[in-house]
């Protein structure tokens, strides 16, 4: 149990980031159901809505608890946030075309689809904020 202990301190950032990914993952796909189900907006749409939502929550998280971003004055902080954004619309492109292509072209079931690009996503957004947007700037 102690070698437990000193591997979760050992790696603390990783772990919360699993914790916020599956957390922003569940405001992804949450918020995509209820775009795409109850309100019928459309795959492209829901997803797009989704992508906002989940990112806003991931940024919070992020910058705060996995990361411990150290910009501070609004200049800082809106570049920072800008490049958070920046990288995930990247991986939203990457998780609106697999949407459009494996739902909307090849008719697969749209939940699990989702959750299967969630995982793709959550690696590459780790490695786009631990390399690019939350690197201490010394």
């Amino acid at each position: 149990m102690q070698q437990l202990g000193h591997w979760l301190r050992d790696h603390r950032d990783l772990v919360l980031y699993v914790v916020f990914g599956a957390l922003t993952t569940l405001v992804n796909v949450v918020s995509y159901w209820l775009f795409a189900h109850p309100l019928a907006l459309g795959t492209l749409a829901s997803s797009v809505l989704a992508w906002v939502a989940s990112v806003a929550f991931a940024y919070l998280t992020n910058r705060s608890w996995v990361f411990h971003s150290e910009a501070r004055g609004a200049a800082a902080i809106a570049r920072e946030a800008a490049s958070f954004f920046a990288a995930r619309l990247a991986t939203g492109a990457l998780d609106w075309a697999g949407m459009w292509l494996l739902v909307d072209v090849l008719q697969l079931p749209d939940v699990p689809v989702k959750l299967g690009l969630n995982v793709l996503v959550i690696v590459l957004n780790f490695v786009l904020s631990k390399l690019v947007v939350f690197r201490p700037r010394h």
